[in-house]
C-alpha cells in the first residue's frame, strides 16, 4: 500500500464537494463510534454524498491518494464499524435517501442506501406491504445490508441476507458493479449479492439496493408470558418451534431488563423472566396459535399469559422492547453499556443461556439479557463504569467466554451485530482456514486496503 497523501486527497475533495466536505472536530467526532473497551478514532474528514456520482468521485480521489474510506449510514452499528482507526475519510451516505421504485406485484423496493427502514415502511404501508427486517434502531438500509442485520422479525421473515435481492456497489477503484436482480431466484454465476451483504463496507460502498417486501398480515396478535426461570422460557421457545406456530417474533427478557422496561416505559410486569411474542396470519390462525402457545407455556411453568390484537396495546409492548437499550442505561445511571450477541442452534439455547447466567454472576458485573430467541440469537448488555479498568477487563473476558462457548456449540460469535473491530480477534476461532479465503477476497477487490480498514480482518 502506498503512503497515504491526506493533504492531496483533502484538496481534491474540497474542490469537488465544497461545503459538503467537513473537517471540524464536532462533525468528525459525531461520525465515529466504538465499543467501550476500544478507543474512539474519528476520521480526518467527512464527505456528505448525495448521489452515486458523489460516491464514485470520493472513492476515486481516496484511491488515488491511498486514503481510507469509511462508509457511514446512521451510525447505529455496535462493533466499531464506523470507527476510523487508520484515519481517512468518512463517506456519509445518509443524504442518499430516495425510494427509487416500488413494485407491488413483485413485492420489491429499490432504494438508495440512506433510506431507513421506517421511511420505507411509511412509503409502502398503503400498498398493503411492509419491509420486515427490524433491528430496533431506525437504521439505514445500506448499513443494514452491510452488517447483514436482522432483528425481531427474523424467525419468520429472515435477515438482510434473505431480503436483499440486488445491489449496486462502488468498488475500491471507483468502478460500479451490479449484483443480483428482482427475480426471486437465479442460478447465474457467483452469488455476489451475498458477498457484499455482511462485508461491512470492507469491499465497496453500497449505492443502491433492491429489497423484498411482504404482504401485511391480515391479523396480528401480541402476547406476554412470565416464567419462573430463563430455562423454562427457553424450553417453551424450542417446543413452540417444533409445533410450527405462526410466530413472527419471540423475544426473551430477563428480570433485569423487565425491571428496566417497567421503569422506563411505564409497564407493570412482574419482575421475572418474560417472553414477548407476536403471531401473524388470519384471525382464526392467530387466535388458535395464541391459545396453543399459552397451553405450551403453562406446561413449562409459565406463570401467566395475556395476548391482544389491539394495535395500540401491541405498539406499546414492542416500543418498550425496542427501548430496552435506553431502559437498561437508565436503570444504571452513569454507566456505559457493552453490548454483545451470539447465536447458537436452537437446541443449544437453554444450555448457553444457563451458562451465561452463571458467568455473569461469577464476574460480579451487572448485565441484562435479551434475545431474539426464536432463532437462537440473544444479546448481553454489560453495564460498567468505563473509568474502571478492572470492570472493563472483566467485561471483555465475559464477552470472550460467551463468544467461544457459542462457537464451540456450533454457533457464531455474532448473530447480528457483525464483526467490525469488536469481534475481529475471535474470527479465526470460528472460521479457521476460511479466514485466509476472506483475506484473499479482500486483497482481490481492495488491494490497497482503503475500504474500511481494520474491520473484520485486521
Amino acid at each position: 500500500m502506498s503512503r497515504p497523501d491526506l493533504a492531496a486527497a483533502l484538496k481534491g475533495l474540497a474542490e469537488r464537494f465544497g461545503d459538503r466536505l467537513a473537517t471540524g472536530e464536532p462533525v468528525r467526532e459525531a461520525h465515529c463510534q466504538a465499543p467501550a473497551w476500544l478507543p474512539r478514532h474519528p476520521p480526518d474528514a467527512v464527505v456528505f454524498a448525495h448521489s452515486r456520482d458523489d460516491v464514485i468521485a470520493a472513492v476515486r480521489l481516496c484511491a488515488e491518494h491511498s486514503v481510507p474510506v469509511v462508509p457511514y449510514g446512521t451510525g447505529t452499528s455496535l462493533e466499531g464499524h464506523v470507527n476510523a482507526p487508520h484515519g481517512g475519510i468518512c463517506l456519509d451516505v445518509s443524504g442518499m435517501d430516495r425510494v427509487l421504485a416500488v413494485d407491488a406485484d413483485d413485492g420489491t423496493a429499490t432504494v438508495q442506501p440512506g433510506v431507513t427502514r421506517e421511511a420505507l415502511n411509511r412509503r409502502v404501508r398503503d400498498l398493503g406491504l411492509f419491509f420486515s427486517v427490524d433491528p430496533g434502531a431506525d437504521a439505514s438500509l445500506g448499513g443494514m445490508a452491510s452488517t447483514r442485520a436482522s432483528g425481531t422479525n427474523t424467525v419468520r421473515y429472515g435477515t438482510m441476507r434473505e431480503n436483499t435481492l440486488a445491489l449496486e456497489v462502488v468498488l475500491a477503484d471507483g468502478r460500479v458493479v451490479r449484483t443480483g436482480g428482482r427475480a426471486r431466484k437465479s442460478a447465474s454465476g457467483y452469488d455476489l449479492t451475498r458477498l457484499f451483504v455482511g462485508a461491512e463496507g470492507t469491499l465497496g460502498v453500497i449505492t443502491e439496493l433492491t429489497v423484498r417486501l411482504w404482504p401485511t398480515p391480515e391479523c396480528t396478535g401480541s402476547g406476554v408470558c412470565s416464567f419462573p426461570t430463563l430455562d423454562a422460557a427457553v424450553r417453551t421457545v424450542v417446543d413452540a418451534g417444533h409445533l410450527g406456530l405462526a410466530l413472527a417474533r419471540i423475544e426473551l427478557l430477563d428480570p433485569t431488563t423487565v425491571r428496566a422496561c417497567n421503569a422506563y416505559s411505564a409497564l407493570d410486569l412482574p419482575e421475572t423472566v418474560h417472553l414477548f411474542i407476536e403471531l401473524h396470519g388470519d384471525e382464526a390462525v392467530v387466535k388458535d396459535h395464541a391459545a396453543r402457545f399459552g397451553e405450551l407455556a403453562l406446561d413449562h411453568g409459565g406463570l401467566q399469559f395475556a395476548w391482544s390484537t389491539v394495535a395500540a396495546e401491541r405498539a406499546r409492548l414492542w416500543q418498550a422492547r425496542h427501548d430496552a437499550w435506553w431502559a437498561v442505561h437508565a436503570l444504571f445511571p452513569g454507566r456505559s453499556g457493552i453490548p454483545t450477541d451470539v447465536c447458537v442452534p436452537v437446541s443449544g439455547l437453554a444450555e448457553i443461556v444457563a451458562a451465561t447466567e452463571e458467568d455473569v454472576a461469577a464476574s460480579g458485573l451487572d448485565a441484562a439479557l435479551v434475545g431474539h430467541v426464536g432463532d437462537g440469537n440473544f444479546h448481553l448488555l454489560i453495564m460498567i463504569d468505563p473509568d474502571d479498568p478492572a470492570a472493563v477487563r472483566r467485561a471483555a473476558q465475559l464477552t470472550e467466554r460467551l463468544n467461544l462457548r457459542a462457537i464451540a456449540m456450533g454457533g457464531t460469535c455474532t448473530g447480528e451485530h457483525g464483526i467490525g473491530q469488536g469481534k475481529a480477534a475471535v474470527l479465526p476461532a470460528e472460521h479457521g482456514e476460511a479466514v485466509h479465503t476472506m483475506r484473499a477476497i479482500k486483497q482481490a477487490l481492495d488491494p490497497a486496503g482503503i475500504m474500511n480498514p481494520g474491520k473484520i480482518i485486521p
